[in-house]
């Protein structure tokens, strides 16, 4: 069994009370962390990584894009940039050009997207439907997502589509939609939001989504205040997502039902919203993530070390906090416990920074700064020798 030792850490964020932070070492074996120290006490390995001083983390875990799509959303960035408010509507302009495009090229979009990512040390991530609005077209963006990842999310309820009524709609896919995509889904979403559905449209899918075994996230309280957090907490959804106009009674319900709230700076960014309310909710006690939300017309970014500058400049995060929230928070919106984090038996998911500390992904805005990503154990982006 092949292992590899991460030497000369000079600081190292594992998430573990129990691990060296500084002149440490870790070693992953069969794919999975299996000891860290003091570099001095390191055992023998097969293969060496040398991090050369600079900063280990767990990977990232992007917990919430939409890598499957066709066509783009340029000239709706130029009109925002015009002045023009965002108000979903263009979705249903990547619907059609999702439609128009092939199972293949989706595949092969979301592979490349996915690259960048893995990339930049995104190691887990997430990727929802969305774009189809049919049976066959939604069936196809999960097929899609597949190559990428095992995390795939039914988001049938995304927008209406032109020329069908809501209750119509919401039958669709409460029942055919969802018994034909449930086998290549591991969760299911919606949209609650005025111009999307509603609490009581969302909540007839969602809960056919749990009969299958589906876990549950919801788009929440994006655009307005609304019922998206309240109906993620009665569901005891894995994640309520957006989250940028929440209330205290909001807050408190996420808390007490234990919902991890997606945070997707990026997304407020690009559409010059408001930002969500993250110091309020970890000062309350809820777990947070951060996410980029990739898609092609609010947040066409990949990048969570982007993410975690956003959320350190204008979420009020620390850099820790932030990097916690890229990795340990995502895993939790996941349900997924052996990533996010370098404890024993871990996943061997990292990155090496050619940086000191992870406060310079803050520091050092826009700049590579991922020297090294180790995936499973494998090193999938090297910029050191490895013997």
């Amino acid at each position: 069994m092949s292992s590899l030792l991460v030497d000369r850490i000079g600081r190292l964020v594992s998430h573990d009370d129990e691990a060296p932070v500084s002149d440490a070492a870790l070693v992953v074996s069969g794919g999975r962390v299996v000891w860290s120290g003091s570099r001095r006490q390191a055992p023998p390995c097969d293969r060496l990584l040398d991090a050369d001083g600079g900063c280990v983390l767990p990977g990232f875990v992007d917990s919430h894009t939409h890598l499957v799509f066709g066509g783009d959303r340029a000239q709706e960035f130029e009109d925002r940039l015009a002045g023009i408010a965002y108000t979903a509507g263009g979705i249903r302009s990547t619907v059609a050009a999702t439609r128009a495009t092939t199972t293949a090229e989706l595949a092969a979009r979301a592979a490349r997207l996915a690259a960048e990512a893995l990339r930049s040390g995104t190691t887990t991530l997430e990727v929802k439907s969305g774009y189809g609005l049919t049976v066959e077209d939604e069936l196809r963006c999960l097929q899609a997502a597949a190559a990428v990842t095992v995390h795939r999310t039914l988001l049938g309820a995304h927008v209406l589509p032109d020329g069908t009524s809501a209750e119509d709609y919401v039958a669709l896919v409460a029942g055919p939609m969802t018994e034909a995509c449930a086998g290549e889904a591991t969760g299911v979403d919606a949209f609650c939001e005025t111009g999307a559905f509603d609490a009581e449209q969302c909540r007839t899918v969602l809960t056919a989504g749990v009969d299958r075994g589906l876990s549950v996230h919801v788009h929440a309280n994006q655009l307005g205040p609304g019922p998206g957090a309240q109906l993620a907490a009665s569901l005891a959804a894995a994640s309520a997502d957006h989250c940028t106009h929440l209330t205290d009674d909001d807050v408190t319900a996420l808390r007490d039902a234990d919902v991890t709230a997606v945070l997707v700076p990026a997304a407020e960014f690009s559409t010059r919203s408001a930002y969500a309310p993250a110091r309020r909710l970890l000062d309350a006690g809820v777990v947070v993530a951060l996410a980029t939300d990739c898609n092609p017309g609010t947040s066409f970014t990949t990048s969570m070390p982007f993410v975690i500058a956003l959320a350190c400049r204008e979420l009020g995060l620390s850099p820790a906090e932030a990097v916690e929230a890229a990795t340990l928070g995502g895993a939790t919106a996941l349900r997924q416990g052996d990533v996010g984090h370098l404890r024993p038996g871990a996943r061997g998911d990292l990155v090496v920074l050619a940086a000191p500390s992870e406060g310079w992904l803050a520091y050092r805005p826009g700049v590579d700064l991922v020297r090294s990503v180790v995936r499973n154990g494998e090193v999938v982006r090297n910029g050191e020798v490895v013997r």
